[in-house]
């Protein structure tokens, strides 16, 4: 049975406890009653909005489609007002409502909103400011959804970044360990050794000379291959023991036969084993430091990244910004899933631009979705080529995102930026990215255009390089 809908119980709402009873009396007259069952719609995505909902009774799942499943946004329920509201801009439903516990509804047809306006001011006035909650605590949510998401897109890739120089680290570590153990024994040797000062000075002028060498071709494993066991065979021709392993280590290092030769005639014979065992064991350790040294520069980096990337919770404040810093810390923060998606990147920067005046945090939002996207379309076939430029436009910074990937097909091309359109599958996004873009930029006074075809697909973000009007 239905629910009797009086001016006493519109009142209990707290957004309409001081209209005029008058008022909500022909709200309530000029309103549709009826019910919905569950699992009906009361409004679907693309369908045109009937009008003001009132839900009396029952529960109102919000959801939007995504690929082959959907995604819930939110829920309606009893007291809740919804649909279309003065001065709204918005007459197609963009997401699905759906009943999940049989509803009573009172719906004030969208045809009769002017005379609403024009003859029921308070009734209009608490209207218009139902819809501004609602749009800043929408507003609010997608931000903090779109926040987690950004985040989200990078925590997968910045876990597995982090803990492969922190493996390295580990295992070097433990290696270098237990390499240190092992040179006593050569030390013992070579302290045995007895050579002029000056033969000396001369044995370590050539080992320089190799590891000076700046030309070090890149090798292929067979080519590796044939030269370790090249060098393997002139070991054992001068009696080195260990010949194998320096062979391997030497040539990571550029030695050839020759050098080896060189050290030869430098050496006697019965010391050139214990010396180039003794260059060898300090070789290895050299690279086994610097490996680690490599894998800290680059967790160094990467949390310098993270930092400069969480910028966004620290400031709400426009201030002066190197445009390169948050478009890099983004790429670094993205660099495994560019690796993974085979993207090669191409970086053209204008190194002239000036600092630009902007919300910091939420510039890292728009590089991080126009970026992940960019990669998303490059993964598709397989492989292809991400390219940023920046460049100055009179009193503008222009940013472009390039990329060759699969486009945008034109039948999609004016939803992009719809709030909750996405073609990705579910958990892959929450079709907000380009709406929160969108916004981002409109914020800066800026624009954003989107160019595509098969293979070429250009975002262009522009704004003012002294910031938006406080």
């Amino acid at each position: 049975m239905m629910q009797n809908v009086t001016t006493a119980w519109l009142h209990s709402i707290s957004s309409l406890q001081d209209v005029p009873e008058e008022q909500l009396q022909w709200w309530i007259d000029n309103s549709e009653h009826y019910e919905l069952e569950e699992g009906e719609y009361l409004f679907q995505a693309g369908m045109a909005i009937k009008g003001t909902n009132v839900i009396i009774k029952g529960r109102v799942r919000i959801f939007a489609s995504q690929g082959n499943g959907s995604r819930t946004i939110g829920y309606f329920g009893e007291k809740d007002i919804t649909g279309y509201l003065p001065f709204s801009r918005g007459f197609v439903a963009s997401t699905n409502g759906q009943v999940i516990e049989r509803l009573q509804i009172m719906t004030f047809p969208i045809d009769k909103m002017k005379e609403l306006i024009v003859h029921h001011y308070e009734l209009t006035q608490a209207l218009v400011q139902v819809m501004t909650s609602r749009v800043r605590d929408f507003t609010t949510l997608e931000q903090q959804n779109e926040k987690m998401m950004a985040l989200g897109k990078l925590s997968a890739g910045l876990a597995h970044e982090l803990n492969n120089p922190a493996s390295a680290i580990v295992r070097g570590s433990i290696s270098l360990l237990k390499h240190l153990q092992l040179v006593p024994e050569t030390f013992k040797k070579v302290i045995a050794i007895k050579m002029a000062a000056a033969d000396v000075d001369k044995v370590n002028e050539k080992m320089f000379e190799v590891l000076a060498r700046k030309e070090k071709p890149v090798l292929t494993m067979m080519q590796r291959s044939k030269l370790e066991d090249a060098l393997s065979d002139c070991l054992d021709e001068h009696e080195v023991e260990n010949s194998e392993e320096l062979a391997e280590n030497f040539i990571e290092f550029g030695f050839t036969c020759e050098d080896i030769i060189r050290f030869s005639e430098l050496v006697p014979p019965e010391h050139l084993s214990p010396v180039l065992n003794w260059i060898n064991n300090n070789l290895v350790t050299e690279k086994m430091v610097n490996d680690i040294q490599e894998s800290s520069k680059r967790i160094e980096k990467l949390v310098g990244a993270v930092k400069n990337f969480t910028h966004m919770d620290r400031s709400q404040d426009q201030e002066y910004t190197d445009i390169h810093t948050g478009i890099k810390n983004t790429l670094t923060l993205l660099d495994y899933k560019m690796r993974k998606a085979n993207v090669l990147l191409e970086e053209e920067y204008d190194t002239s631009l000036p600092k630009v005046k902007a919300y910091v945090g939420e510039l890292n939002q728009v590089w991080t979705n126009l970026v992940d996207n960019a990669i998303d379309a490059i993964a598709l076939k397989g492989k292809g080529t991400l390219k940023i430029t920046t460049r100055k436009s009179l009193d503008k910074v222009e940013v472009s995102i390039i990329d060759n990937g699969s486009g945008i097909p034109e039948e999609i091309k004016t939803r992009i930026f719809d709030p909750f359109f996405t073609t990705k599958e579910i958990g892959k996004g929450t079709g907000l990215g380009l709406d929160v873009v969108s916004r981002i930029i409109r914020r800066h006074e800026g624009s954003i255009k989107v160019d595509s075809i098969p293979g070429a697909t250009t975002f262009k973000v522009c704004f003012p390089i002294d910031g938006p009007a406080d």
